[in-house]
């Protein structure tokens, strides 16, 4: 795999960072047999379930399925990203790290350093409040704050700033002999004309922060309505909004305490939602929840509410999150603003405990997709209209049944409700909704609830899928990780677009680019290309799996033959699905309404 730092380098940093050691300063172990066990830091342990062993260079918990290498365990006790945790590492153990350089790289001169941009930001966003508190530069944005009500104390928690007239920014950088590209690479500016301009200007500045404190990127809200209402920093080395949410760093102590997040959408929402006490909530950056979003949150909350300004938004929000919930595994809930007011508005005149309701009182995404359902059909919307709810309604039930988030006896009284509404049989809604079900398991991951008598060997990750075309997957990934040797089997049957799920074909794409190579790589070497926390997880729990279940060869033989047989079923299958598509859009049409929907629950 192609990465940002030589793997030369990324095996050194490893090499000298003893995972024992490294895990001993955050957990306390202790000696049993020839591995290390201690309380795992991951989920709730009263019994030491976490086991380190020193020979492997692994970890793995057995009761939460936590497990990796020394760069898994730090990015998930510390909340990373692999470069960070590799800067993170390479300090600890004296080592310079630089980013790889390859035959495409650009001149040295265009090389960005997330550390530079970083410390850059800092600048700004120190400068940016000297404007704020100047005596006349700030006044009328000081002015502006207070009509807000937003206090002094939350100015300086959240560094608030101003960013004033164009070029301001750029000339005082000048006078620091900082280079413009550099404020360029950061995103703080543009260039017009062949020459640099301010891109925030007449703006009330908010840093945004990584969980570490590093100040990563900008928001900044207009003062005189020219341009968006609300502009943030361009994608750099060191920022991506999808990847980021505001106030993580002041709420995450509090989110892991309580283990409930509560995400809103504006930057002054959530300062005043910590200005009243609520101290779990963070911003998802004006953008709609992204499952990167998501997956940050993962590490500290069990449940993430969601609250919206409108009903419009929310509906937009309740079809992100169903996916983002099923995919991260997290119970996310739905809550929006009554009167259509925004979050800190409600806050200012309903207060801290009205507030606390509504997040109390959220619903769940289906049942917000079912009374959306519900309030299409009940409104006189056109067929047109209808059509459409039913559509979204059978996609997320079909999403949640795969999810395992659907018992059967409420599928089938989803279905009979469903079928009293709409005009259709049972049957046709059963086959309809069996069609999307599987049109879900190819195109995402979900939790395995097949049954096995051995429970230590069942997948505990949701991203390692479900059915027989992922367990033939997994018995590759397995064998080839406990006996590379049969790699010269696989690659004439099969290649890493055989695997459809998503974190398999990840781990597959690392075992088949570094096999490729004819070496016989140890489990710690494979780890050290695996960046991303799952992988990990997922990479040293089917190296478990496999060599308890041993019996490499028949396995492997056994497993390319169901890939390669299942592969042309479901071709077979696709074709028949689309008929059934058809035949159940027919039957809908030629329906009509049976009976009147008000007040019809979901289950």
């Amino acid at each position: 795999m192609a990465g940002v730092f030589d793997q030369t380098i990324v095996n050194q940093i490893q090499q000298a960072n003893d995972i024992v050691d490294v895990i001993s300063e955050h957990v306390s172990l202790k000696k049993k047999g020839r591995e290390m066990v201690g309380l795992c830091p991951f989920h709730d342990d009263h019994r030491p379930s976490m086991y380190v062993n020193a020979a492997k260079q692994i970890f793995k918990c057995f009761a939460c399925g936590a497990g990796g290498s020394v760069f898994t365990f730090v990015q998930m006790r510390e909340s990373l990203t692999f470069p960070q945790t590799l800067q993170r590492l390479a300090e600890r153990a004296g080592i310079k790290l630089k980013p790889l350089k390859t035959k495409d790289s650009k001149p040295k001169t265009d090389d960005v350093d997330p550390n530079e941009l970083a410390r850059v930001n800092a600048w700004a966003a120190k400068y940016f409040q000297q404007n704020l508190h100047d005596a006349n530069k700030g006044k009328h944005t000081r002015d502006y704050i207070a009509e807000r009500q937003i206090t002094p104390e939350s100015i300086k928690e959240w560094q608030l700033g101003l960013a004033v007239s164009q070029n301001d920014l750029v000339r005082a950088a000048k006078a620091k002999n900082i280079p413009s590209k550099l404020l360029q690479h950061a995103g703080l500016v543009v260039t017009q004309t062949g020459s640099f301009a301010d891109k925030f200007v007449n703006r009330l500045m908010f840093p945004i922060t990584d969980v570490t404190g590093r100040v990563i990127g900008f928001g900044g809200r207009t003062l005189d309505e020219t341009g968006a209402k609300y502009i943030n920093s361009p994608t750099t080395a060191l920022f991506d909004k999808s990847n980021a949410l505001y106030g993580l760093q002041h709420a995450r102590l509090q989110i892991a305490s309580t283990g409930v997040a509560v995400v809103v959408e504006g930057y002054t929402d959530c300062i005043m939602a910590h200005q009243f006490g609520c101290s779990n909530v963070v911003a998802a950056l004006g953008t709609s929840f992204t499952t990167g979003q998501a997956r940050i949150l993962r590490r500290y909350a069990k449940k993430v509410v969601l609250i919206f300004d409108s009903d419009t938004a929310g509906i937009e929000a309740a079809n992100r999150a169903l996916e983002v919930c099923v995919s991260q595994r997290i119970d996310i809930k739905l809550a929006s603003v009554p009167q259509g007011k925004d979050p800190c508005d409600f806050l200012l005149s309903a207060g801290k405990q009205r507030f606390e309701q509504l997040v109390d009182e959220a619903v769940d995404v289906l049942q917000f997709k079912w009374n959306r359902l519900i309030e299409s059909f009940d409104s006189g919307d056109t067929l047109v209209d209808h059509k459409a709810a039913i559509e979204e309604f059978l996609q997320a039930i079909a999403t949640a049944v795969w999810a395992g988030k659907v018992p059967a006896i409420d599928r089938g009284l989803i279905v009979n409700r469903l079928s009293k509404i709409i005009g259709a049989g049972t049957k046709e809604i059963n086959t309809e909704l069996g069609r999307r079900i599987a049109r879900v398991a190819r195109a995402a991951s979900y939790p395995d609830t097949a049954g096995t008598q051995n429970k230590k060997l069942q997948p505990r990750h949701a991203e390692m899928g479900q059915g027989l075309f992922a367990t033939a997957q997994r018995e590759v990934l397995e064998v080839l990780l406990n006996e590379p040797k049969l790699f010269d089997i696989v690659k004439q049957k099969i290649t890493p677009e055989a695997f459809d799920v998503p974190i398999l074909r990840h781990v597959a794409d690392i075992l088949f680019e570094t096999l490729s190579t004819g070496t016989d790589p140890s489990l710690k070497e494979i780890l050290a290309k695996a960046e991303s926390v799952e992988a990990g997880n997922v990479i040293v729990e089917l190296a478990e799996a496999g060599e308890e279940k041993a019996n490499f060869q028949s396995r492997l033989a056994g497993a390319l033959d169901a890939i390669q047989r299942l592969a042309r079923q479901r071709k077979k299958s696709e074709i028949k699905a689309a008929q059934d598509q058809t035949q159940f859009l027919r039957c809908f049409s030629e329906n009509t309404v049976k009976e009147n929907p008000h007040n019809v629950g979901m289950v």
